[in-house]
């Protein structure tokens, strides 16, 4: 499995011990994690093992990269256990598209791959995430009520699937 994505602007990577630092300062931001299935790490242990369990799956199916734009770590796009997928970018660079250019890359190489299918689940209020997912050819497969509890409080889901 190759261990990079490089599109017209981006690098799709696998992680390093490394990313921890710029990955840190992207999840312990509040604005980054509003729709995230965790609270903001509040210290880099948590995002040290956050980026070991990338570094070292176990025997869940992975595919995941750390995101890169003009050498600086700007995210994380992938399959952290397939088919579903996700991605968390630094909010100091959406709206520029790299979500949607990261995402197609990763659809066309699971395509290559020989897999079927990718999942995501999404926040209901995530009105740009979900946008993103229907731009690159995802469709709505169903919602549920309190899927998610985080810091105290219940959220909710909309399922996704692209095929492939």
């Amino acid at each position: 499995m190759a261990d990079e994505i490089r599109t017209e602007r981006l690098l799709l990577r696998r992680a390093r011990a490394e990313d921890a630092e710029p990955m840190h300062r992207i999840l312990s931001n509040p604005e980054a994690m509003r729709y995230w299935s965790t609270l903001p790490h509040e210290n880099m242990a948590q995002t040290k093992a956050w980026i070991a369990d990338m570094l070292d799956p176990g025997e869940r199916e992975s595919d995941d990269f750390i995101v890169e734009c003009d050498g600086r770590v700007i995210g994380k796009l992938g399959g952290w256990k397939l088919p579903e997928m996700g991605y968390l970018l630094d909010p100091t660079v959406w709206g520029r598209g790299y979500a949607y250019e990261a995402l197609i890359a990763f659809i066309d190489r699971r395509r290559t791959m020989g897999s079927s299918e990718l999942t995501a689940d999404t926040d209901p209020r995530n009105l740009a995430s979900r946008r993103l997912l229907e731009k690159a050819g995802f469709e709505e497969t169903g919602q549920a009520a309190n899927t998610w509890f985080i810091g105290g409080v219940w959220y909710d889901s909309i399922y996704y699937r692209r095929v492939l």
